[in-house]
């Protein structure tokens, strides 16, 4: 069974966290500059909560409040959902699809391991599958 800790050790666990202190306008940079989607909300070592593209969207944007003004704490997702090292990824999927959101870190006694995206699990399910298609393919066929 594919989990989320196989999964982390195929990306990488590193996260890209954020003081609750931090402004909007920072951490939209911060996402921006590094290619992702979402933060880690962060005082001192304790995970807070997390901040997405769509808290900026919805919270933010669409409130027309000042994102240079606004700081994280004030506008994430909290409580956020989380997943161990040993959820299986189609849990995680469910988890996802069921509360509509595309991050999901991965903790564990609050220690941050990791983040997983929809994006990683869609990722995972098709190399799974172009294995399984090439396994029957040569099971059918034999190696080419």
């Amino acid at each position: 069974m594919s989990t989320a800790e196989l999964l982390l050790k195929k990306k990488g666990g590193t996260v890209v966290t954020v003081d609750r202190e931090t402004s909007v306008a920072d951490a939209a940079r911060i996402m921006n500059d590094h290619h992702i989607g979402a933060l880690i909300v962060v005082s001192g070592e304790q995970a807070l909560g997390i901040f997405t593209e769509r808290d900026i969207l919805c919270r933010v944007v669409a409130a027309r409040r000042d994102a240079a003004a606004v700081k994280v704490e004030e506008v994430m997702t909290t409580p956020m959902a989380c997943c161990t090292r040993q959820t299986g990824l189609a849990e995680c999927r469910a988890v996802m699809t069921e509360n509509k959101i595309r991050h999901l870190p991965v903790v564990e006694d609050g220690t941050l391991f990791g983040m997983i995206s929809s994006g990683d699990i869609l990722a995972n399910e098709v190399t799974t599958q172009e294995r399984t298609i090439r396994y029957l393919n040569d099971y059918l066929y034999g190696r080419t």
